[in-house]
């Protein structure tokens, strides 16, 4: 089970490094298989923050830091309270709810008329909050946010390194709520620690993968990812 983790964490992070998000997809459920639901979210967020800081400090350079603000200035207060509630709210149709809504994203980004229309900077306040919230409750919820952040116009490292800063600030909320609600163990810090370094190696190849993209591919893997990640939560429910 422990091999199988580690090779999970490792093409997770590595997915991460590529389109942003959807490392928690495949490492989530590996998680619940080995230590239960209500134990593999904590675990997931710390192996998660570990993963997400890595990509920050590999795309430093290319950061929007008011993107960053603005989502921090929604999403710390809903991290928080997500968090607190974690411990006792019913997931599944909320699962479901969020894998419906990135089907139909993807189809409405394929669909709609090409226009140069760009979501406001103001707008990452509810991105921040609506993503933190169910963030803390789902585990991950990168998929969601991947299309406000293209919508603004990031792509390729400068996307890839704010929303990996903007989802450290809410890891680093949801793990102090975790904490406080007693469902983040010193157990499940080690746990998620020990899964650390290989987020890292994950990052950097992912890295190394993006910087050889076409912007046009890297929005077509984007759109995959999320079509995948919609279906396995529809399915799934969990």
């Amino acid at each position: 089970m422990l091999i199988l983790v580690a090779a999970a964490a490792l093409m997770a992070s590595t997915l991460a490094g590529v389109t942003g998000f959807g490392g928690a997809a495949v490492l989530l459920p590996v998680l619940v298989l080995a230590f239960g639901v209500r134990d593999a979210v904590p675990i997931l967020t710390v192996a998660q923050l570990i993963g997400n800081g890595s990509r920050v400090w590999l795309n430093r350079s290319e950061i929007d830091y008011r993107v960053v603000a603005w989502f921090a200035l929604g999403g710390v207060p809903l991290a928080l309270a997500g968090g607190l509630l974690f411990a006792q709210a019913p997931l599944t149709g909320l699962t479901r709810l969020l894998g419906v809504f990135l089907l139909l994203v993807v189809a409405w980004r394929r669909l709609r008329p090409r226009t140069t229309t760009r979501v406001p900077l103001r707008a990452f306040a509810a991105v921040g909050a609506a993503a933190s919230f169910l963030s803390a409750l789902l585990g991950s919820v990168g998929p969601l946010m991947a299309p406000f952040f293209l919508a603004y116009g990031l792509v390729k490292g400068a996307y890839i390194g704010t929303e990996a800063l903007s989802t450290v600030v809410m890891h680093v909320v949801k793990l102090a709520a975790y904490r406080s609600a007693s469902v983040l163990p010193d157990a499940s810090i080690l746990t998620g620690l020990a899964i650390g370094p290989l987020m890292v190696v994950g990052s950097w190849t992912g890295k190394r993968i993006v910087d050889r993209l076409p912007e046009r591919v890297f929005v077509l893997l984007i759109e995959a990812t999320m079509t995948a990640a919609g279906l396995l939560f529809v399915i799934r429910g969990r």
